[in-house]
Formats: structure tokens, sequence, C-alpha cells
């Protein structure tokens, strides 16, 4: 039995590239990222899918919407596929980032550094790995789209792939990208990475 998990990072929005927004609310979709929502809806909709989940935050629970309407399902929201926690970092330019010894760290060792008041990406991994035992008990030969972020992507890829998130910026997950795992008795095996439509 073999589920196969597209994980969807959520469309564009007008902080992106500029602001670490973590789990800001309000942070919604550019007309861009709607346009790219869109997209993956068109593509996935032709997918079979059992199932539609999304992070709770808006940008994702918008990215979510079309392609649930496509399949004809209702999308879960599910915190398990929530950004990460960036404690004291969450809404902060990254320019005035840049500076921040504990952000140099972050950035070179994310294996072991955590955010102030934040998440660690051990921690990352064992939620969103929780998030796919679930769907995986739930939908044992069905096929279900995950929007989620760009970190978690990476956290759970790194899970899978067997490498340290220190080497997290070997990955590219652009927004409205899907990257697709198959998972089974037999273990995990990612069968596309980042692949975007526009």
């Amino acid at each position: 039995m073999t589920t196969t998990v597209f994980l969807v990072r959520h469309g564009a929005h007008d902080r992106l590239g500029r602001i670490l927004c973590g789990r800001m609310h309000g942070v919604t979709l550019s007309e861009e990222g709607r346009r790219q929502a869109a997209a993956v809806a068109a593509w996935l909709g032709g997918e079979t899918l059992e199932a539609v989940y999304a992070s709770p935050l808006e940008r994702t629970r918008e990215t979510a919407q079309p392609i649930a309407a496509a399949v004809g399902v209702t999308a879960t929201l599910d915190p398990d596929l929530s950004e990460i926690d960036f404690g004291e970092w969450t809404g902060k330019a990254f320019d005035d980032l840049d500076g921040d010894p504990a952000w140099a760290a972050w950035n070179r060792a994310r294996a072991l550094a955590r955010p102030p008041g934040g998440e660690s990406m051990v921690e990352v991994q064992s939620r969103v790995r929780h998030w796919l035992d679930l769907t995986r008990a739930r939908h044992p030969m069905g096929r279900v789209a995950a929007v989620t972020h760009g970190d978690v992507i990476k956290a759970l890829l790194a899970a899978v792939l067997g490498f340290s998130m220190d080497q997290h910026d070997r990955l590219e997950v652009s927004p409205a990208s899907v990257t697709t795992l198959l998972v089974g008795d037999w273990g995990m095996k990612v069968m596309g990475v980042n692949e975007t439509i526009r």
C-alpha cells in the first residue's frame, strides 16, 4: 500500500523575500500568488486527490482552497503543517536580522540552532512526520495534497533523504511549487522536488 503526497508551498505574497513572516496572521496571497494557486489547482485537479490538507495560516488556506475546489473536497486545516515558530524574529525584516549572531547561527547550523523563543528544526520535523504518519493511516492507497511552507517541506525532505538540516540551503522550494513523496511500508521515496507550472 502506497500513499502519494503532494507537498505544495503556498503562493507568493507581498512580503516574500523581505519579511520573516513565520506565523504572522494577515499575510495573504498577492495577485501573483493567486495566479500561482490557480495554476497548481489546475495541475493537481487531475490527480484524483482524496484530501487536501493545509496549514492554518491565511496564505496556505488561500492556496489550498482552489486545489480543494478542483477535486471536490473541503480543505482540512492541520496545525502540524504550520510554519516554523520563529519566536522573537516573527515579523522582522531580513535586513534587520543580518547582523544578529543568532540569525547567522540559525542559517549555518540549523540542525542545532533555535530561534529565540521559537521552535527547533527537530521539533518541526517531528510534527510534520506525525502528520505524515496519520495521513498515511487515513489514506493507505490514496493521493493527497498538503499546502504548507518552504522550510517545513525542507524539514520533511531532510528526514526522508537522511541529511542534516545544516544543508537546508541545498534545497530550493519555490512559492507554489510541488514536491512529491511516495510513502509505504517499505519507507519513503522522493519522486519530484520544487516542480512548478507558470
